[in-house]
């Protein structure tokens, strides 16, 4: 969820690091600065505002150097504060340490768990602490372990960390050199190309336009940087060659166009997303899934999905799919609670996880914890080709959404839902419960998906008058049966994350046990209605609202039978969908959300205390 830069290079280097913290802002931050070694020693410059106001400080200060670190935090402990903001220094111990140049400068991605015990131990030994951070925690670490070789004390200084990480250091005695290290959080390693320049980062977006050749470092590398060379070793400390892989991380798909902000573009790129996604599908084969996924699919007698927020929406969507086409069954879990619990593992259950970036830090520990109950049969839907998700799962689907810059995900979402749709079909088949006329019907509609994305898309003027009602409302409810609770969870979810409304999605047939208490003219109750075969029993739902006063927005399929009236404000879908509905109604969803998020004039792509990757625990 933080973003890392680090740099060593025969030109001022900046530029590039603050460029890096830019191409890293989607993923969410509430502090940011900069560190170099220039002639004087270490040098930072720290803000709580955006990267464009440090990007004004930097050259105010006239800050250069041809080695330095960067770094976006979001707030894990301490309070976004400047003295809370990375990069953290060590002046080494003694009460007038801080008089004394900074020795070693650090930055760092996740959360040291035993920073509390370390603390104590390096205050023992006279180690004075100007932030509430685990991270202040490792530079002291390594200062105190230092012994003129900076490569040798991360290394001890790994041996004693406990969590989730990555960081890169620097030290005032060894200019143009950068040591990174990496354990359950990620960093790469971006080669020079045309120049004798090494990089670090945690996105390879941040390198895109400096260089294209990428390393991609494995749990517990540690990586050693200087003008002209770079070594690695692994977490025995043994020097290993990673491949370098070229990537093309391009910072055009970045660029926000002609609209307001990455969120509305990200909504209306959704049919280009599910065409690329699909492009090539021209049957249901297991190959889809990677080269050995036959054996492995046909092998499994449950499916597992391990998902965390809108990625668990989608595997709660596909849950109703594989059951009701495969019959396969299939349980989700939120991820974050998966490994907490005692669970009964099965050797043959299909585990699926689900990412948006591929390197969740939940997702990640609980497909791990799957795998040493001995579930081995993985496989992931992922947004990433070279994310950890999908180099340490058995199988994959790559989803090619490409880059999402909102925090709160849409075309994410529903290019992970055509993944599942492409899934189910394909243990369908193999299952014997898939005949070539279905698998026909269900290849052409997902081909015609595009398409009817664009005819909901032109629902968009009808969803501001919408947007302008919600706006004025602190609550509102989402209801959805069957297949569509899922979605009517995803509506409330995008609603509450960029317009601060608080929303709760409920199973339609649970209002009278509970909900309909809240029910009054100032909570708006959304419904989502296709026309199938609950859409009887949720007209029932609907009349217990309007039977107290409640306030109805009915998305509903054109021959439902549901007309505007008094209180009941009805947008009729373009046609309906089937199966498939899900990827269509869902749409009006992130749209409303969008567009009450900007008539509350809130941050759209940034929301508060959320960040777009989480790679934290």
């Amino acid at each position: 969820m933080c973003g890392i830069v680090g740099a060593v290079s025969d030109r001022d280097i900046v530029p590039v690091l603050v460029q890096g913290l830019e191409r890293l802002e989607y993923r969410g931050y509430d502090s940011c600065g900069v560190a170099v070694h220039d002639p004087v020693g270490l040098r930072r410059t720290r803000s709580t505002s955006r990267v464009a106001e440090l990007a004004a400080q930097v050259a105010q200060n006239t800050v250069s150097g041809q080695t330095g670190i960067a770094h976006t935090r979001w707030a894990t402990h301490g309070a976004p504060a400047v003295h809370n903001a990375h990069p953290h220094f060590s002046h080494g111990p003694g009460e007038q340490a801080e008089s004394r140049p900074a020795r070693v400068g650090l930055v760092h991605n996740g959360i040291i768990e035993n920073h509390d015990q370390l603390r104590a131990a390096l205050q023992a030994r006279g180690y004075v602490f100007s932030s509430q951070t685990d991270t202040e925690v490792i530079a002291h670490l390594i200062d105190s372990l230092y012994a003129g070789d900076l490569l040798l004390a991360v290394q001890q200084a790994a041996t004693q960390l406990h969590g989730a990480y990555a960081i890169a250091v620097i030290h005032h005695d060894e200019p143009q050199r950068v040591v990174g290290a990496r354990a359950g959080s990620p960093l790469i390693l971006g080669v020079g190309k045309d120049e004798p320049g090494n990089y670090l980062a945690s996105d390879a977006m941040a390198l895109a336009g400096v260089t294209d050749q990428i390393v991609y470092l494995e749990e517990g590398d540690l990586v050693d940087i200087h003008l002209g060379r770079y070594a690695v070793f692994d977490r025995h400390h043994h020097p290993v060659q990673r491949a370098v892989r070229t990537v093309q991380a391009h910072s055009g798909a970045a660029e926000l166009g002609p609209y307001r902000h990455y969120m509305q573009k990200e909504i209306f790129e959704q049919p280009s997303a599910i065409a690329d996604t699909l492009q090539g599908v021209e049957g249901i084969v297991p190959a889809l899934f990677g080269e050995a996924a036959e054996p492995v699919l046909r092998a499994v007698d449950s499916v597992l999905i391990l998902a965390c927020g809108t990625s668990y929406y989608s595997g709660c969507a596909a849950k109703y799919w594989l059951e009701g086409i495969a019959k396969i069954p299939t349980q989700v879990e939120v991820a974050s609670e998966y490994r907490y619990r005692d669970s009964v593992p099965n050797p043959k259950t299909l585990v699926v996880t689900i990412s948006q970036s591929g390197e969740t830090a939940d997702t990640l520990a609980a497909l791990r914890h799957a795998q040493s109950l001995g579930m081995t049969q993985t496989l992931t839907i992922c947004n990433v080709a070279t994310s950890a998700m999908v180099r340490e799962c058995r199988l994959a689907y790559v989803t090619r959404a490409g880059v999402e810059i909102g925090v709160a995900s849409t075309k994410a979402f529903t290019t992970q839902l055509a993944g599942l749709f492409l899934l189910t079909l394909t243990l369908a088949k193999l299952r014997g419960h898939l005949d070539a006329a279905h698998e026909a019907r269900h290849l052409q509609s997902m081909r015609h998906l595009p398409l009817a994305l664009q005819a909901v898309l032109a629902l968009e003027p009808q969803i501001i008058s919408w947007a302008d009602d919600f706006s004025r409302m602190q609550n509102a409810l989402f209801l959805g049966r069957g297949l569509h609770y899922p979605i009517a969870l995803e509506g409330a979810l995008k609603l509450k994350e960029i317009s601060y409304i608080h929303a709760e999605a409920y199973p339609a047939g649970e209002l009278k046990h509970g909900p309909l208490a809240l029910v009054t003219s100032d909570m708006p109750v959304v419904a989502v209605a296709p026309n199938d075969a609950l859409l009887e029993k949720l007209k029932s739902n609907l009349h217990e609202v309007r039977a107290r006063g409640g306030v109805l927005y009915v998305l509903a399929d054109a021959d439902s039978r549901i007309d505007s009236s008094e209180g009941l404000h009805v947008i009729r879908m373009p046609e309906h969908y089937g199966a498939l509905s899900p990827l269509l109604h869902v749409v009006p969803l992130q749209l409303l959300a969008y567009h009450t998020a900007c008539a509350r004039g809130t941050d759209v792509d940034k929301p508060r205390n959320l960040a777009k990757s989480v790679t934290v625990e």
